[in-house]
């Protein structure tokens, strides 16, 4: 009787492997994700990424639109104080891929500082881990990075109304094209990226032996709204500038600028689409520059 037995076992067993490789909602009480992709609310998707060792390195999916509840009361959530924590075991694997894509982790969050495109995650992640194996909390000051360490900590600002909050940064993602940043849900409400769904927004890395008093002062717009361009290439060689700006004019995708600048002590030739008017003509000119055949632009906000 031990063979039939065993036989069911395994089976058993094999039953249980299966199902875990299915994305199941959580309970009230929470749930847990093996390997993630995530979308959010209204204006586009974005996704996430974590190394748990039960799934492939890069296993993931692609998720909808995201959910979430009415409108927060943020007025009293408190934000995290940065101190320093030892690097999470998860998530921090460097180098690391996704959808063709490789990303670099940092050493710390020291120094960093850029401005891009926010989006947000809510209610259908909420209570699922994050790819630091923590619990994600919509409604805890939180964020998800492609290149900060998790966990770390950073100083958001919207660059549209000068609101800012301070995110733990426990999560990996977005891998959506043109993000710089995924918000929790009560982040996005602190500074107003929700319930647009998106922002422009500079996140300052905050080192947590450095008084956040001595931090530079949040970026204010006080002259309209910041420009968003895609830098499609930088170049040493004039020529090579000039000839892919004249294939982007002849594209009409926007405006081509060709400006100087020194990257690491050599001058060059930056070559930018814009300025656009939003986040989604930023998504549809970057999905054209690459049917042209050209690398993915990044974006630049000035």
């Amino acid at each position: 009787m031990r063979a039939p037995r065993a036989a069911a076992a395994l089976a058993a067993v094999l039953l249980l492997a299966a199902c875990g490789s299915h994305r199941t909602k959580p309970s009230q009480g929470g749930g847990s994700r093996q390997a993630t992709a995530r979308g959010h609310a209204p204006a586009g998707s974005s996704d996430r990424f974590h190394d748990d060792l039960s799934k492939p390195q890069g296993s993931r999916y692609r998720d909808g639109e995201d959910s979430v509840p009415p409108p927060l009361d943020v007025s009293k959530l408190v934000e995290p104080v940065p101190k320093a924590e030892p690097r999470s075991l998860y998530g921090n694997k460097s180098p690391y891929t996704v959808r063709g894509q490789t990303y670099r982790v940092l050493p710390s969050a020291r120094g960093y500082d850029e401005r891009g495109i926010a989006s947000f995650y809510g209610n259908k992640f909420h209570g699922y881990k994050t790819s630091s194996l923590e619990t994600y909390d919509m409604y805890a000051f939180s964020a998800a990075s492609t290149t900060l360490p998790l966990p770390s900590y950073a100083r958001v600002t919207n660059l549209e109304n000068g609101k800012s909050v301070i995110v733990r940064v426990n999560d990996r993602g977005p891998f959506h094209d043109n993000r710089l940043i995924d918000l929790s849900y009560a982040a996005a409400v602190k500074i107003g990226i929700w319930p647009k769904g998106t922002g422009l927004v500079e996140v300052r890395g905050i080192d947590p032996g450095q008084p956040l008093q001595e931090l530079p002062p949040p970026t204010v717009v006080t002259n309209g709204h910041p420009g968003i361009y895609l830098q499609v290439g930088a170049f040493a060689d004039a020529d090579n500038a000039d000839r892919l700006a004249q294939r982007l004019r002849r594209a009409n995708l926007g405006a081509v600028q060709v400006s100087e600048a020194v990257i690491n002590g050599q001058r060059v030739r930056r070559v930018r689409v814009g300025p656009l008017a939003s986040v989604d003509r930023a998504d549809q000119v970057t999905a054209r520059i690459e049917g042209m055949g050209l690398p993915r632009p990044q974006v630049a906000v000035d």
